[in-house]
């Protein structure tokens, strides 16, 4: 399929001579840029944009720069682009949607990814609502700011001086044409060192040096929110690289250094006088070398299966050292670019990510002295294995051994934290194999899991076998007796009571939204109800003597919120009943001649509150974080509010629950039910409050989900969700800081259909960056000082519920 010209000519009519002119000028280029597809959707573009009525400078700004975007990035983008520009048509001039077009060139240039590109065009978006006088002179400054910032750096930027100066439009205008201090403050304060697009042929054609390919690289958004970059990474062939490096800093000669500079730090934020710096133009030939080992050397994907995640940390360091001896037999220059970046000391060993990142560099510079056993033995294994260094079944094996021989040490791991600190290397997602997931095969399933056997056992058998200590709720066999049996030691409870309980309940399978696709991932979560374990009651106890003054304070206030009973509303014209004693005063006013009052009449109102109440607890792992300057946990501050809000809702009479949840990935989101809406609020749900602990992740729009499922079985006519989180949606199987904030957003307006109202009490202060997005403009409040949660907590409720 070709597309002519002339075969548009109800286009060609509507333009100007000027852009007729333009058009065909720039149409011998254009079918060497875009597909046949590619130049309809161009031709379209014009037509959308002369419909806007905003003058021909615009069309002809898009005919002269559109290809050039297309042959940068690739003609997809070019949709993309047109519809930035027509929904800026109504929030800006015409002016601004024109300069939007004529440096979509330079950012497209600057990027150099696709997905980054279109990053660029929301952050256009939200900017222009919060700064549109800071548009303009932003974009005359782009190719200066991209010169110095990544995307991230530049959202940062620019949001800041958006909020700084909200109101104040000179200094805002002043701001973004980077004639103000506070500007170029904050542009050095996030100014990268290195940034990919500028050594990015540089790297290609250092790669094809070596092994004479071409390598396909990408950039990656890593510090889109925060100032970390993404690990390095393998996928589909690509070799992703972070956007930005920072100068590296090494300890000089009797130096000593805490940790390295991880990508993402300012290059001056640790910069001792006697330190030495690896220039960020090596890091990336450091990281792009490790990746092209990878590709060339790692032939044969490594399965995953029936391995913890220790034996798959230790297979990694085995492997990276594998491939990187094999580069180094044939570019012996590369030991030194890499080891450099090595600079654990032997003296380290507090954790097991301080072992996994000793061996690694034990295993690629023989200069470096550890004496620890198991570090020398992975040496000796893996010189004893350098003939067969051609097949990755070397890394299975020695990786194995190595893992089972650490278990003597008795040091936990934590795969979240004991990671390598290596910044060259990648996150090795390129050899591992996972069993797939085949949906088909679970929607004809029907997602039915393995039930639990409740087998009933005579009593010799009971007391002849072994009980599995670490069996859980989820034990694949529970014995159960036909007749009670204490244990020795009488706690009052049978065997039957304590470990014959029926599973909380089948797992719940809930969807997804994928922002990206626009559609939802149908039984993509799975939540899964564990029971809460009982803690000490006298915590409770101790909350509730610390917080008397609270409590006293907050009397008055309960008071007033309790159902009143029947009320009676007097003086109305139209109303149940006769006032009486309204009546005589307007007969007395009649026979005095003078004008009664026509309001004898009354109304009789019951006075109740109709409302459910649900207090969702985000029990992920960073509760477990002490409050700045204090000897308390945020986990400890979320109890103790949570006590308080209870108390208080329990003596005003409304229905509540308490519910709390936490997630390691989609498959595992853990839900606990401290008490529910039919349950008293007495010993039992205290217990559980007082038992409860910060664990794994949060992804919250399952949370909310099942949260909603038991709201929606209330009768109440008014329905609230009060979700208290220390921060923003996220799992450990999700890299887009994005996907589990518009998700969390679809599901609260799920709910919302319901007529289930949500209101999220964050303690993040740098929730105002997303919170209002997802929970809406006036249902958060950010809690900038965590240590007053417990008194804010029942006065939100009740300014919620009044």
């Amino acid at each position: 399929m070709s597309i002519n010209l002339e075969d548009y000519q109800e286009l060609l009519a509507s333009l100007s001579p000027e852009l007729d002119e333009s058009l065909r000028a720039a149409w011998v280029e254009a079918p060497r840029v875009f597909s046949a597809r590619g130049l309809d959707n161009y031709l379209k573009g014009i037509a959308a944009l002369k419909s806007l009525g905003k003058g021909d400078s615009l069309v002809a700004t898009w005919i002269d720069h559109a290809p050039q975007v297309a042959k940068e990035i690739g003609e997809d983008i070019v949709t993309d682009l047109v519809h930035t520009a027509l929904s800026l048509a109504s929030k800006t001039s015409g002016g601004v949607i024109e300069l939007v077009l004529a440096t979509a060139p330079t950012a497209a240039n600057r990027l150099g990814d696709e997905a980054l590109f279109r990053a660029y065009l929301q952050f256009l978006n939200t900017l222009i609502s919060q700064a549109p006088r800071g548009v303009r002179p932003m974009l005359e400054n782009l190719e200066k700011l991209f010169s110095q910032l990544t995307l991230g750096g530049l959202r940062r930027w620019a949001l800041w001086g958006a909020h700084a100066h909200r109101t104040n439009y000179p200094e805002q205008a002043s701001y973004f044409s980077l004639q103000s201090k506070e500007s170029l403050a904050m542009l050095q304060k996030e100014r990268k060192g290195t940034l990919f697009i500028d050594v990015q042929r540089r790297i290609n054609m250092y790669l094809r040096a070596l092994w004479a390919r071409d390598f396909f690289m990408k950039p990656t958004s890593g510090d889109f929110e925060t100032r970390e970059g993404y690990r390095p990474f393998v996928e589909g062939y690509f070799i992703h690289l972070p956007d930005a490096f920072d100068d590296f800093i090494l300890p000089a000669a009797g130096g000593q250094r805490s940790a390295p500079l991880l990508p993402g730090e300012g290059a001056t934020s640790r910069s001792p006088q006697n330190d030495i710096r690896v220039p960020g133009l090596e890091m990336y030939r450091a990281a792009a070398a490790h990746c092209a080992a990878h590709i060339v050397y790692t032939r044969d994907p490594i399965s995953a299966e029936a391995l913890n995640p220790f034996q798959m940390a230790v297979i990694s360091v085995i492997e990276d050292a594998r491939v990187e001896t094999l580069a180094v037999r044939k570019f012996p220059g590369l030991k030194h670019l890499w080891a450099q970046l090595h600079t654990i000391d032997a003296g380290q060993g507090n954790s097991a990510g301080d072992y996994l990142n000793r061996l690694a560099r034990a295993l690629l510079d023989d200069g470096y002295q550890d004496h620890d056993p198991w570090i020398a033995q992975g040496r000796v294994l893996f010189k004893q294995s350098a003939d067969r260094l051609d097949t990755n079944q070397v890394s299975w094996d020695i990786g194995v051994q190595l893992a089972h021989e650490f278990i003597s040490k008795r040091i936990p791991f934590n795969p979240r934290t004991d990671i390598l600190t290596a910044p060259y290397r990648d996150d090795n997602r390129y050899f591992w194999e996972f069993e797939e997931f085949d949906f088909d095969k679970a929607v004809a399933a029907g997602y039915e899991t393995p039930r639990q056997v409740r087998k009933y056992v005579n009593l010799m058998e009971f007391i002849n076998e072994i009980d599995v200590e670490t069996a859980g709720d989820d034990a694949e066999e529970i014995w159960v007796l036909g007749t009670e049996l204490f244990p020795y030691e009488d706690t009052g409870k049978s065997y039957n009571e304590t470990e014959g309980k029926e599973p909380v309940s089948e797992p719940y399978h809930y969807a997804e939204w994928d922002y990206q696709i626009q559609l939802e991932r149908p039984a993509w979560a799975t939540v899964l109800e564990k029971r809460a374990k009982a803690g000490d009651l006298q915590l409770i106890d101790d909350i509730v003597a610390q917080h008397k003054r609270t409590i006293g304070r907050l009397k008055f206030l309960l008071d007033a919120l309790q159902p009143q009973g029947v009320t009676r509303i007097r003086k109305l014209e139209d109303g149940d009943e006769v006032d009486v004693n309204a009546a005589i005063r307007a007969m007395v006013d009649m026979r005095m001649a003078q004008q009664p009052d026509p309001r004898i009449m009354m109304r009789s109102v019951r006075k109740v509150r109709d409302i459910s109440v649900m207090v969702l607890l985000d029990l992920s792992e960073s509760t477990n974080e002490k409050v700045s300057g204090q000897d308390y946990s945020v986990l400890d501050l979320t109890r103790q509010a949570t006590v308080l809000l209870a108390d208080a809702i329990h003596k005003i009479g409304d229905p509540f629950a308490i519910h709390g949840f936490a997630s390691d990935g989609r498959h595992n989101v853990e839900y606990f039910r401290f008490k529910d809406f039919d349950q008293p609020y007495n010993d039992v749900p205290k217990s559980r409050l007082a038992g409860m602990s910060g664990q794994l992740s949060t992804r919250m729009g399952a949370a909310i989900r099942h949260a909603g499922h038991y709201l929606k079985q209330q009768k109440s006519s008014k329905k609230l969700l009060l979700v208290i989180t220390d921060g923003e949606p996220a799992d450990v199987d999700v890299r887009d800081p994005q996907y589990l904030r518009f998700d969390t957003k679809k599901a609260v307006e799920e709910i919302a259909r319901s007529g289930v109202t949500t209101f999220c009490m964050s303690l993040d202060p740098r929730a105002d960056q997303y919170v209002s997005r997802i929970f809406g403009a006036k249902n958060y409040m950010v809690v900038d000082h965590v240590e007053r949660l417990p008194e804010k907590l029942p006065l939100l409720y009740a300014g919620l519920t009044r």
